[in-house]
């Protein structure tokens, strides 16, 4: 392929992406179509101070509303502060998120607003590439005291791992001990680690040691038939750890790819974007969820939802439509299934999430952070001498037209 195709096909895919992120409703959603099943009339636009449904996160004693803001896609500071003035009161971000802007936007909007002692804040640390332990621990620790400057703080609330998706990553000695030093000088309250795969398995690790107080996790609709995801999920409550859901939104082409034009219009407007929410949040060992929200209408969406958890009629409709169970389908679950399909053991999960993150939250600064953070000969390179991909997914997802779509991007 030529260069020049090259640079036309990575055109092509970011324009396609951003469409694809408006579309589903990531850059901002549409309005609800007239006379489409499943949409309904705009919602309203919520007060401040009408109170959320709260919970206790665990046996850290926090007691937040059940909806909080995942920060990573959004950049405008007014958002945030909206956000606060709804109710909003957990804040999360991580050291990688737009560059370490992310983290200064929240480090700012707090100073002014003053409000520091009333907010939660949870940020998230990268292992650190270091096959040295030591190393490993300092530089964990060095990134730590960063995004304290960054957040203008002198402690935050919660410390985790970022991405731990297998049980031996859990209790990594070296960045254990980073954790457990970071709580005793008072520079986290609490620690533990977020997990994107392989959920279950790190959750009843986490709840045979104890040594984590939190857990931020991937939960959505799409795991509605995964008993073991939920049942590792109430043993880890059940041990105290205090759990947040995020991915709640279930924010991929999961009705794009299986479903005609006319029917994707089932999937557009307020109702999808409640329903699935509920649905995570009707579960009581889920403390809080992070949507990650970039706009009013969406915050307000979010913030509805945690004011009343009782599904409406249109809700519980959409949620039993089989078309609906069909279609979610098509969503990545991070299983990690399709690995032993690859003959060139590329990380498949990993290049999903890269996927995700620029074609569907158009969010371009994390997929590269996400791709960069395989290891080499891991990445697309493993894919190179191949002349089609052999990779497949269990549920159907088209794992070669996404890599082709990566290529692309990265190529």
């Amino acid at each position: 392929m030529s260069n020049s195709r090259k640079r036309l096909n990575r055109r092509e895919f970011i324009s396609t992406a951003l469409a694809g992120a408006a579309s589903v409703g990531l850059l901002n959603r549409l309005a609800p179509a007239k006379d489409v099943p499943g949409t309904a009339a705009p919602v309203p636009q919520v007060q401040s101070g009408n109170k959320m449904t709260e919970r206790k996160l665990g046996k850290t004693g926090i007691v937040l509303p059940v909806v909080s803001m995942g920060v990573m896609n959004a950049d405008n500071p007014e958002l945030v502060k909206k956000s606060y003035e709804l109710g909003i009161r957990h804040f999360d971000t991580a050291y990688g998120y737009m560059r370490g802007r992310n983290e200064e936007m929240l480090g700012k909007v707090f100073t002014e607003l003053k409000c520091r002692d009333k907010v939660i804040i949870a940020t998230k640390i990268p292992p650190p590439g270091q096959r040295d332990a030591q190393k490993a621990k300092e530089e964990f620790l060095r990134m730590a005291d960063t995004s304290l400057k960054r957040l203008q703080t002198d402690h935050v609330d919660m410390i985790y791992m970022h991405d731990v998706s297998a049980v031996e990553n859990v209790h990594p000695p070296a960045l254990t001990e980073a954790l457990a030093q970071l709580k005793k000088e008072g520079k986290a309250r609490f620690v533990g680690f977020s997990t994107h795969s392989n959920m279950a398995a790190c959750l009843n690790e986490a709840a045979r040691t104890g040594f984590h107080d939190v857990i931020l996790t991937s939960f959505n609709y799409a795991h509605a038939g995964n008993k073991e995801l939920s049942d590792a999920l109430a043993n880890a409550a059940a041990k105290g750890i205090g759990l947040i859901a995020m991915k709640t939104q279930c924010s991929q082409y999961w009705y794009r790819e299986g479903l005609s034009s006319v029917e994707q219009m089932y999937y557009q407007g307020a109702i999808i974007q409640s329903a699935v929410l509920k649905w995570v949040l009707r579960h009581d060992f889920i403390t809080t969820a992070v949507p990650g929200y970039t706009t009013y209408e969406q915050l307000s969406e979010d913030v509805s939802a945690g004011l009343n958890l009782a599904l409406s009629s249109e809700e519980k409709k959409f949620l039993d439509d089989h078309k609906v169970k069909l279609a979610m389908e098509f969503y990545c679950r991070q299983c990690s299934q399709c690995l032993s399909s690859c003959p060139k053991n590329a990380d498949i999960p990993s290049l999903m999430r890269t996927h995700m993150y620029a074609a569907c939250y158009g969010n371009f600064f994390q997929a590269r952070d996400t791709y960069d953070g395989i290891s080499s000969e891991r990445r697309l390179e493993a894919c190179a001498s191949c002349h089609s991909c052999r990779a497949r997914c269990v549920h159907g997802i088209s794992i070669p037209k996404r890599i082709d779509e990566l290529k692309a991007l990265f190529g």
